[in-house]
């Protein structure tokens, strides 16, 4: 599945970005959404790999469980990883959280069944939503340790809320913060993928 770079080194990794607007790139150019980003900031270190933007904004869990097996379908090839990035537009509706758990974990055995790894990044709801914001908060670690797959504990973490790095709703990340994000999610995408391989050994 992987071609052959210099140095005798594989790459060229198809990593499926699942997720909702701040996958997407809400009010952001293509070029800087964090798929794109990402999938810039992964070529420098795995030349000729791929980002799927399969980000929807306004996307529930529900939403990205319902478009997940036609999404899959669609590939040409199987996904060496699917980065799963839902569940702020759950807790901006106050669903339950119980239920965003009963997606997330469907999302990932469909994965699972399909021979997919995954990568579950976090969202964190804010404390003012008092005790949902604690059931909430706590599903995504739960998810991953259940279905034994690694976390990203808060996809905007160090970003959000963060004067100059929000645009003007004061919840979506400008196009800065998305590079940061980018940058920082990066090493867990690479420890989540096949490692590069010497054809020389």
């Amino acid at each position: 599945m992987n071609s052959v770079t210099n140095g005798g080194r594989t790459s060229a990794e198809l990593v499926l970005a699942l997720g909702d607007s701040l996958t997407a790139g809400y009010r952001l150019r293509p070029e800087q959404s964090f798929a794109s980003r990402l999938e810039v900031r992964l070529q420098e270190r795995r030349p000729g790999s791929r980002v799927i933007n399969a980000g929807v904004s306004g996307d529930t869990s529900a939403g990205g469980l319902a478009r997940l097996p036609r999404l899959l379908d669609r590939q040409t090839r199987r996904p060496d990883l699917c980065l799963v990035e839902l569940g702020a537009n759950d807790a901006i509706r106050a669903i339950d959280p119980a239920t965003t758990q009963a997606n997330l974990e469907q999302i990932l055995a469909e994965l699972s069944r399909r021979g997919v790894p995954a990568l579950l990044a976090g969202v964190v709801a804010p404390a003012f939503l008092g005790s949902y914001a604690i059931r909430f908060n706590a599903v995504f670690a739960d998810v991953a340790a259940r279905h034994g797959v690694p976390l990203y504990p808060s996809f905007l973490a160090g970003v959000a809320g963060r004067p100059g790095l929000v645009q003007a709703d004061g919840l979506h990340p400008n196009a800065a913060a998305v590079d940061l994000v980018a940058a920082s999610i990066l090493p867990h995408v690479e420890a989540a993928l096949p490692p590069l391989r010497d054809l020389a050994a």
